[in-house]
């Protein structure tokens, strides 16, 4: 399994991003999708998840702002960032929770995507 994120860039506060980040492989069923992130010298937090049954939840810093969604028959997910400011400046990962075919069966695993740079300049 693949997670390619994409869409990051360079944008001026409060301007707008979106994100995406499309599921590959030998995928039978993705549950839990999700978006971290990872500023300069910090730890990688938390964004937002999107559930497969459509549920989303958000970290506070970016509740109202930012907007999670995914398109299901695509295996990819999306990230809406508007109002966008310098703290939000990161490297952001996509996540999922991914049912795969292996030789042996199945197989439930944790991926995680390469990371897309978005910077944020006052």
């Amino acid at each position: 399994v693949q997670l390619q994120a994409s869409g990051g860039g360079l944008v001026q506060a409060g301007e707008s991003l979106t994100l995406a980040c499309a599921a590959s492989g030998r995928i039978i069923n993705i549950s839990d999708m999700g978006w971290y992130r990872q500023a300069p010298g910090k730890q990688r937090e938390y964004v937002a998840r999107s559930t497969s049954g459509g549920s989303a939840d958000y970290a506070d810093s970016v509740k109202g702002r930012f907007t999670i969604n995914r398109d299901n028959a695509k295996n990819t997910l999306y990230l809406q960032m508007n109002s966008l400011k310098p703290e939000d400046t990161a490297i952001y990962y996509c996540n999922a929770h991914v049912l795969t075919k292996v030789t042996t069966g199945l197989r439930s695993a944790d991926y995680w995507g390469q990371g897309t740079q978005v910077t944020v300049s006052s």
